[in-house]
């Protein structure tokens, strides 16, 4: 049998990290289990983001939801990837934390664009089984040379991401936000390598269904997540550009 740590993908959630062998293990991991925690999550996230909205519409300002949100989502990540037994009730934590951010985020573009975050559901939803189909009928086969570009890719962005939120606590605005083309193409390329992340994620989680431990479901639910709602993120700003710019 193959070691589980023989395979990688371009979520960190995913990392060889979690999935060193127990053999003292009595339940593995199993699709059903990775697809109720993750219907659990995404109801909290969507009850999170329904309540923030309201706070929003009489007046609250939930600017802090946003940015304590990221900064705890961040937070909770890093205590996950070292504590990797407390996910049972760090993941909803992490849910509960995107939840604000995401209410936050998509506050102010409801606000100007009232259908925008319904939208962006709705294609989000549509690009997932879209992938989904494109993995389980093999037309798109997981290979070492795509997982090697889009791990290089999904890493570049994420640097990116990183030096713009440190310059921007120094007044200096970089050129993936706003609308400009530059912005628009950015956006655009972070969209596709979001959903192309989810590939690899099904591809991993195929390999390694009914042999992981049955905890690190959680752990599985918690790296759908990140890729999910990365996706979802980068299509709503996306959506936001065309709606301000066309």
């Amino acid at each position: 049998m193959k070691k589980l740590s023989n395979y990688k993908t371009s979520n960190p959630a995913f990392s060889n990290y979690f999935w060193e062998n127990n053999p003292g293990a009595s339940k593995t991991m199993s699709i059903r289990g990775i697809i109720i925690k993750s219907m659990v999550c995404i109801s909290i996230i969507a009850m999170i983001v329904a309540y923030i909205w309201e706070l929003y519409d009489n007046g609250t300002n939930v600017r802090w939801f946003t940015i304590g949100g990221m900064l705890a989502t961040i937070i909770i990540s890093i205590v996950i990837s070292v504590r990797q037994h407390w996910s049972h009730f760090l993941v909803p934590m992490y849910a509960i934390a995107k939840g604000c951010f995401l209410g936050g985020f998509s506050a102010f573009i409801r606000a100007k664009f009232p259908e925008l975050p319904y939208q962006a559901i709705g294609v989000t939803i549509v690009t997932f089984f879209t992938i989904l189909v494109l993995y389980q009928t093999r037309i798109i086969v997981v290979t070492k040379k795509l997982r090697s570009v889009i791990l290089t890719a999904a890493f570049s962005i994420m640097i990116v991401y990183i030096i713009s939120f440190i310059l921007s606590l120094f007044g200096i605005k970089t050129f993936i936000w706003g609308t400009s083309w530059f912005a628009l193409v950015f956006n655009v390329i972070a969209a596709i390598v979001a959903a192309f992340t989810l590939l690899l994620d099904f591809d991993y989680i195929e390999k390694h269904k009914n042999k992981a431990d049955k905890y690190k479901e959680w752990i599985a639910t918690w790296g759908l997540l990140v890729s999910l709602l990365w996706l979802y993120t980068e299509i709503l700003r996306l959506m936001r550009t065309f709606a301000v710019k066309f």
